[in-house]
């Protein structure tokens, strides 16, 4: 999401739009993603994630404490910068964002889909409260002059509403190159936590070992979860083919000097995982979790879709890729040209026609 923001936001600006980013938790941590320095960033100091070590009551109470102040002083920085055009990305500020009255249209818009709370997988307590959160977002989505979710899979989920719209990511960054596809490396990108699912994707390589010993797996990423998947993948005696690495700024060319890109998430919005690396031509195999992939891959063609949770079906995929070169690279060559309906024009060309919408 924050590397979405950020290339909107430095298309936007060069585009002539006077760009201001509110935050609510940057603690003076400068943006991971670079921002053109034309674009005004403020933090508003609620802090939101200090109270992640508390118990589930302390959490709570906390929480509605926290909201409380965050309506208040972005109410009143609102009201002073006297934006044309406010857009929540689906935060804590989505409640009450279209409450405010400073005379900007409101936009909200998800990077995750409908179900997004229902799937966090949180048990006892935490559970109820994320049902009856995901029962008030379709109140408050409607709420809005626009929503905008990122497929026509996730649209359809909403119901029949007349303010949504469907604009997709688009793809990160422009490449002229192309994956060879001749390195005996698999890839996966994302946050080491429960939603990325590396936990099956690190079963399923026990299966794929068997038979192709000689090919690696790179997981990029960081997270609460790598101390769990370390230990996964010494128990399972793969610590000489899987590797947890860091997260990299210069990620054009770890797709580039990969063979196959691998995604086992339990859920998603659009993952610009796929959407990158299909950009630099690698085939793609992955779960079909709602939502996204399946707006991304079509499959046997490009890659393939697969049942979500089913591990073996993972492994197969990838070792039918593995061992096949020829038709690897059919798929990266037929991922390379679906990439072209995510470029950076057509997608912000989507964006720019709905701000005249709404001004004009």
């Amino acid at each position: 999401m924050e590397r979405v923001l950020a290339n909107k936001a430095n298309f936007l600006v060069r585009k002539g739009y006077s760009i201001v980013i509110i935050t609510t938790d940057q603690q003076n941590r400068s943006p991971y993603f670079e921002l053109d320095r034309r674009i005004e960033c403020i933090d508003l100091g609620i802090n939101y994630t200090d109270s992640v070590s508390r118990n589930v009551l302390g959490k709570i109470i906390s929480y509605f404490k926290k909201k409380s102040n965050h309506k208040e002083i972005l109410q009143k920085k609102l009201l002073e910068i006297k934006a044309d055009i406010v857009i929540s990305m689906f935060d804590n500020d989505s409640s009450f964002l279209y409450k405010i009255k400073d005379g900007s249209k409101k936009i909200l818009e998800i990077h995750f889909s409908r179900y997004k709370r229902l799937q966090y997988g949180r048990k006892g307590l935490l559970k109820w409260v994320d049902r009856y959160r995901s029962r008030n977002d379709i109140r408050d989505v409607q709420n809005y002059d626009r929503f905008v979710v990122l497929t026509n899979e996730d649209k359809t989920y909403w119901g029949d509403l007349k303010n949504i719209v469907v604009i997709p990511n688009a793809n990160s960054f422009v490449t002229d190159k192309i994956a060879l596809l001749e390195n005996n490396k698999v890839l996966a990108v994302g946050r080491y936590d429960y939603q990325k699912g590396f936990d099956d994707l690190i079963k399923a390589w026990q299966i794929v070992y068997k038979s192709n010993p000689d090919w690696i797996l790179n997981i990029y990423g960081h997270g609460p979860l790598k101390n769990k998947f370390e230990q996964m993948i010494f128990d399972s005696g793969l610590e000489d083919v899987i590797f947890l690495q860091e997260p990299t700024r210069d990620i054009e060319n770890i797709y580039l000097t990969h063979s196959i890109l691998a995604m086992t998430s339990r859920y998603e919005g659009l993952p610009m995982v796929l959407l990158e690396a299909q950009n630099c031509g690698l085939p793609l195999v992955s779960y079909a979790c709602k939502c996204g992939p399946s707006d991304i891959i079509k499959d046997g063609v490009n890659g393939y879709l697969v049942a979500e949770g089913d591990i073996n079906s993972i492994a197969q995929k990838l070792i039918h890729l593995i061992q096949d070169q020829k038709l690897r690279k059919l798929m990266g060559t037929k991922s390379k040209l679906n990439s072209a309906s995510f470029s950076e024009h057509e997608i912000m060309k989507r964006w720019t026609s709905l701000f005249d919408d709404l001004l004009y």
